[in-house]
């Protein structure tokens, strides 16, 4: 994919400077970018998860849980 982009001139001269213009820069900050979205959005998830007051599953429940979705797997695989 080719990616055009428009900056400020001293914005661009500055990312010139650091070596944050080459293909490889750019892959890598857009890498850390889409993590640490992925990351906040986490973060928000548990948030709205605690202000809605629903208590934690047990271990019990979540390997009821675990077991399950590997069931219906399998199932769908064609393996019982």
């Amino acid at each position: 994919m080719e990616l055009r982009v428009n900056l400020p001139d001293s914005l661009a001269s500055e990312a010139q400077a650091a070596g944050l213009l080459t293909p490889q820069a750019i892959e890598h900050l857009l890498r850390e970018a889409v993590r640490s979205k992925a990351v906040n959005e986490l973060f928000e998830t548990a948030d709205r998860l605690a202000a809605a007051g629903i208590p934690p599953m047990t271990m019990q429940e979540i390997q009821v849980e675990v077991d399950a979705v590997r069931k219906a797997r399998r199932e769908r695989a064609g393996r019982t």
